[in-house]
């Protein structure tokens, strides 16, 4: 099981959170799904060299807060904050209107690039975009995210490779990447590069450790001991169940 799906779903509120953070009724909640996803591609598209990392989305009432992890933050934000200024206009033309919602853009930056499947994803990408033969690619990846301090990483590139007539599947991989352990953190990212030749497909997993429940981030819900509010009291008759009476013989 783990190593069919995404590493990240099967991890949800153990070690990774939702992109999206909002109630809605049922009756909308398609409508802002789907525009979430086209404003989270659109910034994508629109910060494509300014290594976009995550990109998560808070809604409450008529505020939407957008929170862009970046290895690039600078690019983002501009001079004297230029760039966020233009980007949330931008954003509340194209998907808003005149239809009343206050954007409110959070810049984080990477800690740790060499670490971050979607950046390494990104950089694996451009270079098979740029004609650079895969194995030189991944080889470098590989280097660099152990040079980072992770503890494994996995990359799989998949069809026409440097231009052969019949597509294949190739895999380079170092260290461990523990898929089936759930506390084990894992980053994971997928992307297409686009050749003179056809589209290839990237794939990297990166394994960066065990989270224990004291080290997760306050977002990621803990674990909580069970109530005794309404617990039924000694010796009171809970409904349903009959109370049972054991008799001692002498």
């Amino acid at each position: 099981m783990g190593k069919k799906v995404n590493p990240k779903i099967i991890r949800l509120n153990t070690t990774t959170t939702h992109l999206s953070k909002w109630f809605a009724p049922k009756r909308n909640f398609a409508k802002i799904l789907e525009q979430d996803v086209k404003v989270r591609k659109y910034i994508r598209t629109k910060l494509r060299d300014g290594g976009v990392s995550r990109v998560e989305i808070r809604r409450a009432n008529d505020q939407m807060t957008i929170h862009i992890r970046t290895a690039k933050p600078g690019v983002i934000i501009g001079r004297s904050g230029s760039g966020v200024e233009e980007l949330k206009r931008q954003i509340k033309r194209r998907f808003f209107g005149s239809e009343k919602m206050h954007i409110h853009l959070e810049i984080e930056e990477v800690r740790n690039p060499d670490v971050d499947a979607e950046l390494i994803m990104q950089g694996i990408v451009f270079q098979l975009e740029k004609r650079i033969p895969f194995r030189r690619a991944m080889k470098r990846s590989i280097e660099q995210v152990m040079q980072g301090g992770a503890k494994g990483v996995k990359i799989i590139v998949s069809g026409r490779l440097n231009g052969a007539e019949i597509a294949r599947v190739e895999t380079l991989n170092q260290g461990s990447v523990p898929t089936h352990t759930l506390r084990a953190d894992i980053d994971y990212s997928r992307g297409v590069a686009k050749t003179i030749y056809g589209t290839i497909g990237v794939k990297v997993w990166i394994y960066r450790g065990q989270v224990f429940a004291h080290e997760l981030p306050k977002e990621v819900a803990q674990p909580r001991k069970p109530s005794r509010e309404h617990a039924p009291d000694k010796g009171k008759r809970v409904a349903g169940k009959s109370k049972r009476t054991v008799v001692k013989h002498k």
